[in-house]
């Protein structure tokens, strides 16, 4: 088959496209999967570059999300079928023609899902659902900032905030992505300009209640000081390439918490409850309550400059590869 591998840690260019022996079942749990959609998200370009908390051994197939149909079952798998169509979460080994795939990872996808949509709904719909709900416990009537808003976790955490009731307020680097996050639901659309003053007088001095942060650096102490007292600020990721230098005596004088958000450590260690966020996704899909957007379809081959982009914080929703 065919696979993007990292060889050796450094610039996405060093990925290699080639033939590699297909995956095999020796755990009678395996599910191997034909690919028709791989996710590209911003975590995979981290590890590829040795910048994760997980270094893999090298070397090895990144990727973390699939969409197919199952071709192969482990002696211990029940729940499906060959052709049966899924997506998948795997840790590594998604950009590749054929995955292995724990059966504790699958989901079955309805007739009127896509493979591109489900599996934009993985990661980055997985990490705002966990974040909003189970870390955040968003209430209706809240105010919840969402930055990055143009990506696809920032989309996701739009269209969740918008179904627990909040009023969403979307900042994004340019014009062009903060017009584009108004059209997709948030209430009010804002540059990061003077972040913490343009907060304040959008909640007329109150303050906000969430903030959503995948960006970090500068933004994170910006948007800080415009949390209301009891405020929760989400710590998503760092897609600015800085991890902040925070005052704690901000969070002593306000009272508001920091928030945690590892998402892949509440997939493995909160099974039951990642499993029913998942069946929750995929049944507000079929409301038409939440919808990905794929802004960006690349072939398996041009990995590197689907990462790239996605690196360089050049794009708007989900890319995703296909074999």
């Amino acid at each position: 088959m065919k696979a993007i591998v990292c060889e050796n840690y450094g610039p996405v260019n060093n990925l290699i496209y080639k033939d590699v022996q297909n995956p095999k079942i020796n755990n009678p749990d395996d599910v191997i999967i034909k690919v028709a959609s791989c996710g590209v998200n911003f975590p995979d370009g981290l590890i590829v570059q040795g910048k994760y908390q997980h270094k893999p051994e090298l070397p090895f197939i990144p990727g973390m999300e699939v969409a197919g149909t199952i071709s192969e079952l482990g002696s211990n798998v029940s729940d499906f079928v060959v052709g049966d169509r899924v997506a998948g979460l795997t840790q590594l080994g998604g950009y590749s023609e054929i995955a292995k795939i724990n059966d504790s990872g699958i989901y079955k996808i309805p007739e009127s899902m896509s493979y591109d949509d489900a599996c934009a709904l993985l990661c980055a719909y997985g990490t705002s659902h966990y974040a909003l709900k189970q870390r955040a416990k968003l209430k209706k009537g809240e105010t919840l900032v969402v930055l990055g808003a143009s990506g696809s976790t920032g989309i996701a955490a739009i269209q969740v905030g918008k179904i627990y009731g909040a009023k969403i307020i979307a900042a994004s680097s340019s014009k062009d992505k903060q017009n584009y996050t108004k059209k997709l639901g948030a209430d009010i659309s804002i540059g990061y300009e003077n972040l913490k003053d343009s907060l304040k007088d959008i909640t007329n001095g109150k303050g906000v209640d969430v903030i959503f942060d995948p960006v970090g650096g500068k933004l994170f102490e910006a948007s800080a000081r415009s949390l209301t007292r009891y405020g929760r600020i989400l710590v998503i990721g760092f897609a600015s390439g800085e991890i902040p230098k925070f005052p704690v005596n901000l969070a002593l004088v306000k009272e508001f918490d920091v928030v945690g958000v590892f998402w892949g450590a509440f997939t493995r260690n909160n099974k039951n409850d990642f499993q029913k966020n998942m069946i929750e996704l995929f049944r507000w899909y079929e409301k038409g309550l939440v919808k990905p957007k794929i802004e960006e379809v690349f072939d398996l081959e041009n990995a590197e400059t689907a990462l790239q982009q996605i690196l360089n914080r050049g794009t708007k929703g989900k890319v995703i590869l296909r074999p």
